[in-house]
């Protein structure tokens, strides 16, 4: 069974992650997010925790990072899925470098724009999605519509 890693911040970036629970419950999903108490509805599935952190903090940004590295060393993913922010990210650069394959999309509350971190993740993911179709076109993604 194909192991897979579904990572997002914690608020809207979350609770578009879990509207892929039903595609997610075909495999063997490890979740992640940035809340202690966000993963009680997953069960029987595992969920971590990771620090949430922004580019305004490089300590905590470098300890996300790390945090990453460890939890994807210990799951070696096939396939990691974020629809984002800097935890999301840093799973898709770890997946990536471990060989798995990984899917970004950017949050539907970028309406104009791809997110910093969509832009970041756009040079590591496999698949680089917007929820927007004009944000699509215009940045270079791909819109397959719309998880909100």
């Amino acid at each position: 069974m194909k192991k897979v890693i579904a990572a997002a911040s914690f608020g809207g970036h979350w609770i578009q992650l879990q509207r892929l629970k039903p595609l997610f419950d075909r495999y063997d999903t490890t979740y992640i997010s940035t809340r202690p108490d966000a993963g009680a509805s997953l069960l029987p599935n595992r969920y971590m925790t990771v620090i949430d952190a922004a580019s305004d903090s490089k300590f905590r940004l470098a300890l996300l990072f790390l945090q990453a590295l460890i939890i994807t060393i210990r799951v070696r993913p096939d396939v990691v899925i974020s629809t984002g922010a800097a935890p999301g990210l840093a799973f898709i650069l770890w997946g990536r470098v471990f060989g798995a394959k990984t899917i970004w999309i950017d949050s539907i509350a970028n309406a104009e724009k791809m997110s910093k971190s969509g832009m970041i993740a756009k040079h590591w993911s496999t698949m680089w999605l917007s929820q927007w179709k004009d944000v699509a076109d215009k940045w270079g993604a791909n819109y397959f519509g719309k998880v909100i």
